[in-house]
């Protein structure tokens, strides 16, 4: 038996980084593989990509209404914004091509998550407020 010897990774081009972060946003696991194979896809200095539903299907194992759904998800919760694309076939007609995902830097989601809970408990210290007065009267 012969010793095989594994190539060296360089950790700039073999790995990707995921921010800390998402793991506290409460991401489902779908919406969490969707995002990180955007991560993975992303070019490093625009920050975009373009895979198709059913490239990150095929890599995340779901069907393409299942990406679709976390895709429409995470741009929701503000980790992504998506454009419309098109390409001109060679006999010149103009075609839908992939969506063109940008990744939103994790400050502002975070930012908007904290936003958001704020909100909630400030409702919800209203209500308690309101229902604590009507009990007294």
């Amino acid at each position: 038996m012969r010793y095989q010897s594994y190539p060296k990774r360089d950790p700039i081009r073999n790995y990707f980084p995921v921010p800390n972060e998402v793991f506290v946003l409460g991401l489902s696991p779908g919406e969490l593989a969707v995002y990180c194979y955007l991560l993975f896809c992303e070019d490093r200095t625009t920050y975009q990509c373009w895979p198709s539903f059913q490239t990150i299907g095929k890599a995340t194992c779901m069907s393409r209404s299942t990406v679709s759904k976390h895709v429409k998800s995470l741009e929701a919760r503000g980790f992504i914004t998506t454009e419309q694309t098109s390409v001109i076939t060679k006999v010149g007609q103009n075609r839908n091509g992939n969506l063109r995902y940008t990744i939103r830097p994790i400050q502002e989601v975070l930012e908007r998550f904290y936003a958001d809970q704020m909100a909630h408990i400030e409702k919800s210290a209203q209500l308690q407020k309101t229902e604590k007065g009507l009990k007294v009267r």
